[in-house]
């Protein structure tokens, strides 16, 4: 063989490499919603491409067992070798995404059979009575849910030893004496703060878990349970103390390590993620996070695990892959792995170690023989839950500023405006609701009025607008901020509890303003976020974004700065609308 075949052979070799190391790593950071899917490469013959969308929680793990998996070169039967491409998504979006077709993995596995039983639900609803998945699901691991709190205030609750429940958090939210009703009056009154139950697995079976607690059971719930007079006053009170919301654990986690004590005192999260924040990011915590089991029993979330073989994307191969890298996700020695990432085995006769153990926030004592393992929501029991959410959840005023400079032109003021009126669609009627937009100067197209009024009219105008000129970024934000807080001035006054927040949506940086920066930073946003304050949700528009302050404003507010461009706006007011 001349040296010149030798050399080509070598160059075609690595390419192929490449190519297959660019789709086993591909999503590995989160991918949002169909992005795997838009953006797949094609793998060199010979190989079976399995997608994977899976939830967050279990990421870690699963990163490692697919990158196994795929080092194993495992084959179907036609002697196919498989490929695992993995994109860690959250529950409930992934549902609607896969429903709606802008998601279309080979195996899914959301973290409770409770979305799988509404996905199959509603798939056979559309699809001849044929469900999404043809067989059972079975479990992956265990990862269960309650409550992360600062260690000293766990510890002043009495954990790990003494029962703490729901009813608990709710006394506590309750009292208007706050911590000082145990002997704490230093902590003020206590903050709380949950994930969105139609948006977030944890948010779902957090609340569901609610329920079982408040109305003493820990068999099957019914429909009548839910709507129970005391479950409902029990979430009122619950809801109008909760700070903080979100689409995701992690972020409302991460919320806590960046603001500390002064800002929320506890969080419902799964043990995975209360533990992995004290092993990863420990430095950054003010105290060691605790995590409490819920005395009278909580969802023991064991993330499912679905070939979704009925849905026209999927080919019988692919199914047959999927189940191949189903019984490896099962093996001893994948379940092993499962605990140095936070998480449960399946096989009980398997022995907890580090990092699940009271000096890294957990108790390993713990089990379901200790703390019951109770029942996951079917279809029925999960809309009553989200629906008495909505009912007795604080409400929001919200005020939407978008930048219409010329820079915004063409695609990026196309995909803004429906992005922004989907959003306004999604507003709770009793939401309220104000705009503006900026350019060269500032303008307001509507003050924060009742959504159920004036959100449909809102919509048409943001619908129709225009860009051009330059960007008063700046004196727009003070503009909506102070229009919020007049707001809250008056709803304090008026004993209206709610939740406040700007969504400033922008693609440059400000060039036109009458405000300065530090103008901007000392007379219209606070020094410290505050837990009722009003929050800044910033969109970085596009490259050109100014992502250094807008990430400030959102940091000085316990806000988030999220980044976008034309294909993700809408996943992102997705986002915004879960924090609200």
């Amino acid at each position: 063989m001349n040296r010149t075949r030798v050399l080509f052979l070598a160059i075609v070799g690595i390419a192929l490499l490449i190519v297959i190391a660019a789709a086993i790593t591909r999503n590995n950071g989160g991918a949002g919603p169909g992005e795997a899917t838009a953006t797949a490469a094609p793998l060199p013959k010979g190989t079976v491409r399995v997608t994977l969308a899976s939830s967050n929680t279990k990421k870690v793990w699963l990163d490692q067992v697919v990158k196994g998996f795929n080092a194993a070169r495992q084959k179907t039967a036609a002697g196919n070798a498989i490929v695992v491409e993995v994109s860690h998504v959250t529950s409930g979006a992934s549902l609607n995404a896969i429903l709606g077709g802008t998601l279309q993995p080979v195996a899914w596995s959301p973290g409770d059979p409770s979305w799988v039983e509404q996905a199959n639900t509603a798939w056979a609803r559309e699809h001849g009575n044929r469900p999404l998945a043809s067989q059972t699901c079975p479990a992956t691991i265990f990862a269960p849910l309650g409550f992360a709190m600062w260690r000293p205030m766990a510890e002043a609750l009495g954990w790990p030893d003494k029962p703490i429940g729901w009813d608990t958090m709710v006394a506590l939210a309750a009292d208007p004496d706050g911590w000082a009703s145990r002997g704490r009056p230093e902590w003020g009154r206590f903050t709380f703060g949950h994930t969105h139950p139609a948006y977030a697995n944890s948010g779902l079976l957090s609340m569901t878990t609610f329920v079982y607690g408040i109305a003493g059971k820990q068999d099957t719930l019914t429909v009548a349970d839910v709507y129970a007079p005391q479950v409902k006053e029990a979430m009122q009170l619950l809801e109008q103390n909760t700070a903080k919301y979100g689409r995701e654990a992690p972020a409302i986690l991460d919320l806590m390590a960046r603001q500390g004590t002064s800002y929320l005192h506890a969080a419902a999260v799964p043990e995975a993620e209360a533990v992995r924040f004290n092993v990863e990011r420990g430095a950054e915590l003010s105290f060691p996070l605790a995590f409490i089991f819920p005395a009278a029993g909580t969802i023991w979330a064991d993330h499912p695990y679905c070939v979704l073989d009925n849905a026209p994307w999927v080919t019988p191969e692919q199914a047959e892959a999927a189940g191949i890298f189903r019984s490896y996700l099962l093996a001893r020695e994948q379940q092993e792995m499962a605990i140095d990432s936070y998480l449960r085995p399946l096989d009980r006769s398997i022995p907890l170690h580090a990092p699940l153990d009271l000096a890294h926030g957990t108790d390993p004592r713990v089990s379901s023989a200790t703390v019951p393992a109770l029942p996951s929501p079917n279809a029925d029991i999960s809309a009553a839950v989200i629906d008495l959410f909505k009912i007795t959840k604080r409400k929001a005023t919200i005020y939407v500023a978008i930048d219409v400079s010329g820079s915004m032109s063409g695609a990026k003021i196309q995909s803004a405006r429906t992005a922004t009126a989907e959003f306004l669609r999604r507003l709770d009627p009793e939401d309220r609701v104000g705009a503006l937009i900026f350019g060269d100067r500032v303008t307001e197209l509507q003050d924060p009025q009742r959504t159920g009024d004036v959100g449909e009219g809102l919509s048409q105008r943001v619908l129709s607008l225009t860009s051009g000129g330059s960007t008063a970024l700046y004196e727009a934000v003070c503009q909506a901020s102070r229009a919020l807080e007049d707001q809250r001035r008056a709803d304090r006054a008026a004993g209206d509890a709610r939740l406040y927040g700007v969504i400033l949506l922008s693609d440059g940086r400000d060039t036109a303003g009458k405000v300065t920066e530090n103008q901007m930073f000392a007379t219209c946003l606070p020094a410290n976020a505050e837990t009722d304050g009003i929050k800044l949700f910033s969109i970085a528009f596009g490259s050109d974004a100014d992502k250094e302050v807008l990430g400030r404003m959102a940091s000085v507010t316990g806000g988030r700065l999220y980044t976008a461009d034309p294909a993700s706006i809408s996943d992102v007011y997705l986002s915004i609308s879960a924090e609200q």
